[in-house]
């Protein structure tokens, strides 16, 4: 069924986030502390909300696929996104941990030269996650799953977290050689900046999942590709209106189309269950749709003009 092939992949896609950033975690914690880097240690802090997170991927694609029940009818494709704003949240968290303990570091602590175990915790950082990140957004994007498109922005941030460690770690190594003590300052300040990184995709996140829980209408060529396809239905005069919400990775629609006005309730019910079923078979992303039917209005259809509300 379309439901398993779909939830194995975006599991094993979690299942490895998981896994990696258990092994960055260990490795990233225990070379900030060998080498004495703020910044390596705030990264691992970053890792191991990774693992978090991927946690409630794995929870909310297993609740996701859950088939409809008495309680739940529309199914609950919701818990995806749910998921993806509980990401969101810990993504700020760690950045205003992050930043917090930046700004204590460069106020109170004395900044010496990082180890250049440091250095290459970093590097090693960057290739794994951007490996991760594309594994992980591919399925994520592919299986349109807004949890795991959320969790795998959450390894690009900590791509981006390692880029800014990497470069606060290698100016602050250059400030003994060159003479410039307070370039040591640059190891919690890289930080800092990884921090409002952190914040800005957080933010970027929490607001594209409310959108999904608020049943924000998806694009409008998606719309106009659902009214495509109602007006190739034979006996569809008009689309009068569609509505979309999100289910997680796929939309319930709700339509009103209009037919001859001389047909019978049971002829028109018929041009309904075709409209139905052409619209779950030409667009995978649509999981249920509801027809209503009306008569056609007496003046020119206009077969383009349909509503949104």
């Amino acid at each position: 069924m379309v439901i398993v092939d779909r939830y194995t992949p975006a599991h094993r896609a979690a299942l490895a986030g998981i896994a990696v950033n258990v092994v960055l975690t260990i490795a990233k914690g225990f070379a900030g502390i060998a080498s004495g880097s703020q910044a390596v240690l705030a990264d691992a802090f970053h890792s191991a909300s990774d693992i978090v997170a991927s946690a409630v991927v794995l929870v909310s694609l297993r609740v996701a696929h859950l088939p409809p029940d008495e309680s739940h009818p529309y199914g609950h494709g919701k818990a995806e996104s749910i998921a993806a704003k509980i990401v969101a949240i810990i993504l700020l968290l760690v950045g205003l941990k992050v930043a917090w303990d930046s700004v204590h570091w460069i106020t109170v602590g004395k900044m010496l030269p990082p180890g250049p175990l440091a250095f290459w915790a970093a590097l090693g950082s960057i290739a794994v996650k951007e490996i991760l990140f594309r594994f992980t957004v591919h399925w994520g994007r592919r299986l349109r799953s807004p949890a795991l498109v959320a969790n795998a922005w959450e390894h690009r941030s900590d791509v981006y977290s390692s880029f800014g460690v990497l470069a606060g770690i290698t100016l602050a190594r250059l400030g003994p050689p060159l003479g410039i003590p307070w370039m040591g300052y640059l190891d919690p300040l890289a930080g800092f900046v990884v921090a409002l990184l952190i914040l800005k995709m957080g933010w970027s996140l929490i607001v594209g999942a409310t959108l999904e829980l608020m049943d924000t209408l998806p694009e409008r060529s998606i719309l106009d590709q659902m009214c495509a396809h109602c007006l190739e239905v034979n006996g569809v005069m008009e689309v009068q209106q569609i509505r979309a919400r999100h289910t997680g990775s796929q939309f319930l629609v709700d339509l009103k189309i209009a037919v001859n006005g001389d047909l019978s309730v049971r002829e028109g019910h018929a041009i309904a269950a075709r409209v139905k079923q052409r619209l779950i078979r030409e667009m995978e992303a649509v999981a249920d749709v509801l027809v209503h039917v009306n008569p056609a209005p007496v003046k020119e259809a206009k077969p383009g003009g349909f509503r949104t509300n």
